[in-house]
């Protein structure tokens, strides 16, 4: 297969060459196009104020056929390959491997997810990978059971229409993986999400924490994780709230 790899951890991270190592063992053609620095938690933004520069990385062998960094976020790259490299039309948009989980509510500040999410929206079935925060930080057991499920893209995806998925593995040992479960988005809520701090001169800022909740059912993404299954989530961009549409009456409102 085609494939266009990115992710938002950066060109140099180690799940983005895990996977691209994996992918080529596998004999998949890859072009890898992704940020020059971090971009985590920027989730779909553009850039639309600076100017977007394309830099291809030479010795690149643990990226693919081809490799090139950009000054700009992850949904920038998707939109950019896709442009400047027409001609190798994919037959699979991928990011990741991210290092740590995209689970939940949290898939709308990933900027692996949106990477993905911009490749579904420009008419390419693409998938986002993860790997769950743990000791072992095993990307390429990781990578190796991406390659796997990825290989299965006939059973994945529908001929007819595009689709994306968010795939998350537990950083466990390969015989402690209890298998993969089909799951939907957990309704994951913080709790105490903002904490207020005061820096040394005495001035206060404020940081992201929040405690995660648990007991998540097994149908879920989280609960899935929690119990050491791969976890495979379906998703699509419809946002539309169809029962409300059917409830809301406009004469009722003006």
């Amino acid at each position: 297969m085609k494939i266009l790899l990115s992710n938002d951890d950066g060109i140099y991270a180690e799940g983005l060459r895990a996977l691209a190592n994996s992918l080529k063992a596998a004999g998949h053609d890859i072009i890898t196009v992704a940020p020059a620095q971090e971009q985590s938690a920027n989730g779909h933004a553009i850039t639309i104020r600076t100017p977007l520069r394309v830099t291809k990385i030479n010795n690149n062998a643990e990226l693919g056929q081809e490799a090139y960094k950009v000054n700009g976020t992850p949904a920038d790259c998707i939109k950019l390959a896709l442009q400047l490299f027409a001609d190798f039309s994919p037959d699979l948009v991928i990011t990741g491997i991210n290092h740590g989980q995209n689970l939940g509510y949290d898939v709308f500040y990933s900027g692996t997810v949106a990477a993905a999410t911009e490749g579904y929206l420009q008419g390419y079935n693409s998938i986002a990978l993860s790997l769950a925060k743990g000791k072992m930080r095993n990307f390429s057991l990781a990578a190796s059971l991406a390659v796997k499920i990825i290989e299965e893209k006939d059973k994945l995806f529908d001929e007819k229409t595009k689709g994306s998925l968010n795939i998350n593995f537990p950083d466990i040992a390969r015989e402690d993986i209890q298998g993969l479960k089909v799951t939907r988005l957990a309704e994951q809520i913080y709790e105490r999400f903002i904490e207020e701090r005061v820096d040394p001169a005495g001035r206060s800022y404020f940081w992201f924490v929040g405690k995660k909740n648990s007991g998540f059912p097994l149908n879920t993404d989280i609960g899935a994780i929690q119990n050491n299954y791969i976890s495979l989530t379906p998703l699509n961009c419809d946002l539309n709230d169809d029962k409300k549409i059917k409830e809301l009456n406009p004469q009722d409102l003006i």
